[in-house]
């Protein structure tokens, strides 16, 4: 019986390794950086609700300490990990989102995730409805700049037009 437990465990410990090695040659994670992904997938996972799956109660929890914050952004952006549109964000869709944040990702696939959390439509456009709940969602009570401010007219950093 105890063989027959050992060949189940290495069995699945096999099946990681593979898991982590097709994550390390997907993304710009090495095989070493998609094992410590997994530890922090595993206490995230289970922080709520024991079952190996991120639910958005865990996310925001991550993210805020407090699973019970509503936030767009924060909802938008579990949206965007959550690939399969399933209402969990599984390993590998942990994994292939995190990727975008790291050094090495292309520049282009940077613009491209970050265009996706200011499309809430979904429509292939950014519309002037889609900033405002967005930026009143990030805002901080002592912004030196006025929300409307900051999406009509020219950006006072980079001198980019925002009219929408």
């Amino acid at each position: 019986m105890h063989s027959l437990k050992k060949c189940f465990c290495l069995k699945k410990t096999r099946h990681l390794l593979e898991t982590h090695d097709t994550l390390a040659s997907e993304t710009c994670f090495t095989v070493n950086d998609v094992e410590a992904l997994y530890v922090l997938y595993k206490t995230l996972s289970s922080s709520i609700i024991d079952d190996g799956h991120i639910h958005k109660e865990e996310f925001l929890q991550a993210l805020f300490s407090c699973s019970d914050r509503q936030n767009l952004f924060a909802d938008r952006l579990f949206d965007l990990f959550d690939l399969k549109r399933n209402g969990i964000i599984e390993f590998g869709e942990f994994v292939r989102s995190l990727s975008i944040f790291h050094p090495k990702a292309p520049e282009e696939d940077k613009i491209t995730f970050a265009f996706r959390v200011y499309d809430l439509k979904n429509t292939g456009h950014i519309e002037r409805d889609e900033i405002m709940p967005l930026r009143r969602s990030n805002a901080h009570e002592n912004s030196s700049v006025p929300l409307e401010d900051s999406v009509d007219g020219t950006h006072p950093t980079y001198g980019v037009q925002t009219r929408f």
